[in-house]
This record gives C-alpha cells, sequence and structure tokens, in this order.
C-alpha cells in the first residue's frame, strides 16, 4: 500500500490535513479570504478542502490549487464539479516548487505543506513569488510546544526540525512578513486529528480483511498511533498564520 493510498484512507474523516476543526478552518477563512472578486492560490492543496471551502457564500473568488499527487488532485476535480465550481476552480496535478502562473494573487496558502519546499521560510518564499501587491499569505506548520525528549525524536523527528512558537514567528518576521492573525491548534484539535487518522486507517483494514493490504493498514495505523500517543503528543505544535507585508519600495 503507497503511503500517498494511506493518507487518503486516513483523512476520509478529516479531510483538512491539519490538526484544525471545521470551526478553526472557518474562522481563519473569514479573517483571509478578502472581500468581493480574488484569486486563491493553495500549494499544496492535497484534495482541495481549503479552496472548496472558501468558495462557500464568495461566488467572486477564482482558485488554482496545486499538488503533485495526480489522484489526490482528480478528486479534487471531481470534488469541485459535483460541488458546481467546476469553473471557479483550477487544480494542477505537479510539484507545487515549480508552479507559475500568468497573473498574480491576493491570497497564497499552504497549510502543512513545507515538506515540499524545504521547510517554513522556504515555503513562505515560494508564496512571496505568487503574492499580488497587498496580498496575504496563510501558511500552517509545526513548532515545538517545548524540547522534544527522546521519546519524541524516537518517533522520527530531529531537535532541529522546528523551532518553539516565539522563535518561529521571530524567524518569520526577519523575512519582512507581519502577523495579522494566528491559530495554534489545541490539544483537542490535535487529538481528533490523530484519532481521526488512525482510526479511519483501522477501519478500512477491519472492513477488508480479504484485502492483500489489510495487514500493512492496520500497522500503519498501529505505527502511527504509536509514535503520537508515545512521542509527540503534547510536544509538537501547530499554528496557522495569517501574514501580510510592507510594499516593496
Amino acid at each position: 500500500m503507497h503511503r500517498r493510498q494511506i493518507s487518503s484512507i486516513a483523512h476520509a474523516l478529516h479531510p483538512v490535513a491539519a490538526p484544525l476543526s471545521d470551526a478553526s478552518v472557518r474562522t481563519l477563512l473569514d479573517r483571509a479570504v478578502p472581500d468581493g472578486d480574488a484569486r486563491l492560490l493553495d500549494l499544496g492543496c492535497g484534495s482541495g478542502t481549503w479552496l472548496l471551502r472558501a468558495q462557500a457564500g464568495r461566488p467572486g473568488l477564482r482558485a488554482d490549487g496545486v499538488d503533485s499527487d495526480a489522484d489526490t488532485i482528480a478528486a479534487a476535480r471531481a470534488a469541485a464539479e459535483a460541488a458546481g465550481l467546476g469553473d471557479r476552480v483550477a487544480f494542477h496535478a505537479q510539484d507545487a516548487a515549480d508552479f507559475s502562473a500568468a497573473h498574480r494573487y491576493d491570497l497564497v496558502l499552504s497549510i502543512g505543506a513545507s515538506h515540499a519546499f524545504g521547510g517554513l521560510l522556504p515555503t513562505l518564499k515560494a508564496a512571496d513569488g505568487h503574492l499580488a501587491p497587498g496580498g496575504t499569505v496563510l501558511v500552517g506548520d509545526c513548532f515545538w510546544e517545548h524540547e522534544p525528549g527522546q521519546s519524541t525524536l524516537d518517533a522520527g523527528f530531529s531537535a532541529d526540525e522546528y523551532d518553539d512558537l516565539a522563535t518561529t514567528v521571530d524567524q518569520v518576521m526577519a523575512e519582512g512578513w507581519v502577523p495579522l492573525y494566528g491559530h495554534v491548534s489545541t490539544r483537542e484539535e490535535w487529538d481528533d486529528y490523530e484519532w481521526s487518522w488512525t482510526g479511519s486507517v483501522s477501519r478500512w483494514a477491519l472492513d477488508h480483511p480479504e484485502d492483500p493490504d489489510h495487514g500493512q493498514a492496520l500497522d500503519a495505523a498501529a505505527e502511527h498511533r504509536a509514535a503520537w500517543l508515545h512521542g509527540y503528543r503534547g510536544t509538537l505544535g501547530f499554528v496557522t498564520l495569517l501574514l501580510g507585508k510592507e510594499p516593496r519600495p
């Protein structure tokens, strides 16, 4: 079973691939999405959930989503067509770092996709390259709630992979970005996300006992659950930032 297939199953009940509740997503979109006609770009859009939700009650929006997983992009296109949004949202199956467009965007999103660019600051640099004057960026990434112990490192992390929240924000500001709003995911949001992830994969395995991938799915859920409960629960945080930038001289 390919890891992308596991991810698709894991997010069946939690389509936002980040530890954010539906209420938090609505609040972030209400803060971030410009009024009236606007162009949005999601770098690392996955199944397109953010862009599809942004369209609710905003008929003037036009959006592009980019992700390297062709199957996920195909599912995003199907969801947009089913919602009657096929003429307002376009999805592109390609590396987000290589995407280019003939126009700039009023809002660029990249939530939990910094791995595609090599980290948070490179993600912001890529987003800036697509941003229209006066535009904003909505970016989500991890940070350390406190210094990781050995159990967190054993779960597959390195101590220098992230910084604490204050340092993370300081680094963002040092690159010329101005925080306009932020949301730190709560323990409840993290737990709901992780229980949904592991539970969806486990449920799939129990519902497909004859599938040759049955055992691998159970193992993947168990490995993920152990890494979370014994490793990074309460140590790994997630922050979503709405950022602007002073006009270029």
